[in-house]
């Protein structure tokens, strides 16, 4: 028998935040928490990096972890085993590795939807997962 289960994860931020860290440490920040990927994909559009920061924020609590404290600790996922692409159409899309993608096995998640949306100073981002455990396919 199939049980079906949805887990979230949200999060709202300032702009201003992410925008501070990429003045104050330029490279070193967005190489210890962006993939190459969303690097190539954000450049040093502040705005995109904070979407992305928020939907791998969204995505850490979905997944009940968290980052804690960039990543350390036992049960805590790094910033880089959340990638934020996108498709065809840019609709944001999550990849998981790592930890990240244990704990999402762990959970019987079989998919996960992101959202990113800005207002000006504010970023928001919304993941919504679909966990089916018991006789599934």
């Amino acid at each position: 028998m199939k049980h079906l289960h949805i887990r979230t994860g949200i999060d709202l931020m300032r702009v201003s935040r992410i925008e501070a860290a990429f003045r104050t440490y330029g490279e070193r920040f967005v190489s210890r928490i962006y993939t190459a990927h969303e690097q190539q994909i954000c450049g040093d559009r502040v705005h995109a990096l904070a979407g992305r920061w928020a939907a791998k924020e969204a995505v850490s609590k979905l997944l009940g972890t968290g980052f804690h404290g960039l990543g350390s600790g036992e049960h805590a996922i790094s910033w880089k085993s959340v990638e934020i692409s996108r498709d065809d159409l840019s609709k944001p899309i999550v990849q998981l590795y790592d930890h990240a993608q244990v704990v999402a096995s762990q959970l019987h998640i079989k998919q996960i939807d992101i959202s990113i949306s800005h207002d000006g100073e504010y970023v928001i981002a919304s993941a919504v997962a679909l966990c089916y455990n018991g006789d599934e396919e």
